[in-house]
């Protein structure tokens, strides 16, 4: 599932894993995708989505989600640093992380190293 605000964005990583075989929901917002999230019968593998985004941050959507279902792996994607993001406690060190912008192989590459983590 890929959850971010930026239409274009979305739609371009949509697009991308798409093209690399991969089953894709998008959604704009962390409320839309807590509403996916409730009402997808099958497993959800990985949950991409941006750091920041408005009214629901990506953590903040991650710690609900994980009170409806447990069974994807969690890829955040920020413009910003990581010593910004982690001194303003947005995010704790070692998460997996990928910096926008980012290139289709480097997404493609930190997509396939999260979903292979155990």
């Amino acid at each position: 599932m890929v959850v971010e605000d930026n239409r274009m964005v979305r739609g371009l990583i949509v697009n991308i894993l798409k093209s690399k075989g991969y089953t894709v929901l998008d959604t704009e917002a962390g409320w839309e995708a807590l509403g996916v999230c409730e009402r997808e019968k099958g497993p959800i593998d990985l949950i991409l989505t941006d750091v920041v985004m408005p009214h629901m941050s990506g953590p903040e959507l991650i710690e609900w989600l994980r009170k409806v279902r447990a069974d994807f792996k969690v890829l955040y994607m920020t413009g910003y640093t990581d010593e910004t993001i982690v001194q303003h406690g947005i995010l704790e060190k070692g998460v997996n992380l990928i910096h926008k912008p980012f290139t289709i192989e480097k997404l493609e590459r930190k997509v396939r190293e999260v979903l292979d983590k155990n």
